[in-house]
């Protein structure tokens, strides 16, 4: 979809702007150009997302190893996706 700027499924992101800023979110899906769906698997769960604007989100260069998961359709749980973004979360 968004390959050609690194926007994609799996990707860490920072919350700029909004309710949720200050946090790291794992992107899920890309929704179109503009806006993307989120989720931490603690205050956004991945059955809930949050839809988000990508200008208000930072992106890292770190792509969690669930985002092959992510891509495949494959099941990922809350608890795995709060794991992973524990350590980014703690800082």
């Amino acid at each position: 979809m968004m390959e050609e700027n690194g926007i994609k499924p799996g990707l860490v992101v920072f919350s700029k702007a909004g309710r949720d800023s200050g946090r790291y979110y794992c992107i899920l899906t890309v929704v179109d150009p503009d806006y993307v769906l989120i989720a931490d698997g603690e205050r956004h769960k991945i059955d809930r997302p949050k839809r988000k604007k990508l200008k208000h989100l930072k992106p890292t260069k770190d792509i969690l190893a669930l985002g092959s998961k992510l891509e495949q359709g494959v099941k990922v749980f809350d608890s795995e996706l709060k794991s992973a973004l524990r350590a980014y979360n703690e800082n």
